[in-house]
């Protein structure tokens, strides 16, 4: 009897934090993989808002309930970490067609350095296609509500993490990209 083929993808991101955007194409991935990897890049000139074990743990807390999904990390170049864990496809979620041209070009690179791997693009709902984390961030760093974009465990430490900031006086915005 022959061991059943267990088809794995990553979706690569700096998840900074995780929104709901990120759910809905993590909810889609699952749907076509059985093993769907968040891979959490480590690139220290992005300068995030939360550490990479606070980002891990949101993803983990954001996506407890939906099945096949597992947490990580990488350093270096995404299509090399897909292949030493045996990925086939990198996971690229598309908002608009403004994202399409970065992807698509990024798509053809990795291409070019890993045949093997394709990369899957998945268009989330479309009540969040304006959605991303950049945006996020800055509501919360005016003290918005962020409830409809993020779930109830990262909205509170985008709470917490502004209030620290406010009262050390600012000192501890970093900035950072999705």
């Amino acid at each position: 009897m022959e061991t059943p083929v267990i088809r794995t993808a990553i979706y690569p991101g700096t998840f900074d934090p995780i929104t709901y955007g990120h759910l809905d194409i993590i909810e889609r991935a699952v749907e076509i993989f059985d093993r769907v990897i968040v891979s959490l890049g480590r690139n220290p000139e992005k300068g995030p808002l939360f550490s990479l074990e606070e980002r891990m743990e949101m993803v983990r807390e954001s996506a407890v309930n939906i099945s096949g999904v597992e947490v990580d990390t990488f350093t270096g170049l995404v299509v090399r970490h897909a292949q030493e864990i045996g990925a086939e496809a990198l996971i690229r979620g598309l908002r608009a067609v403004s994202d399409f041209e970065y992807e698509f070009q990024m798509a053809l690179v990795n291409r070019r350095l890993a045949p093997d791997i394709i990369t899957v693009f998945l268009m989330p709902n479309e009540r969040y296609t304006y959605l991303n984390s950049t945006i996020v961030r800055e509501v919360a760093s005016f003290g918005g509500d962020v409830g409809r974009f993020v779930p109830p465990c990262v909205e509170e430490r985008l709470k917490k993490m502004f209030q620290k900031i406010r009262s050390d006086g600012g000192s501890g915005l970093r900035g950072g990209a999705d």
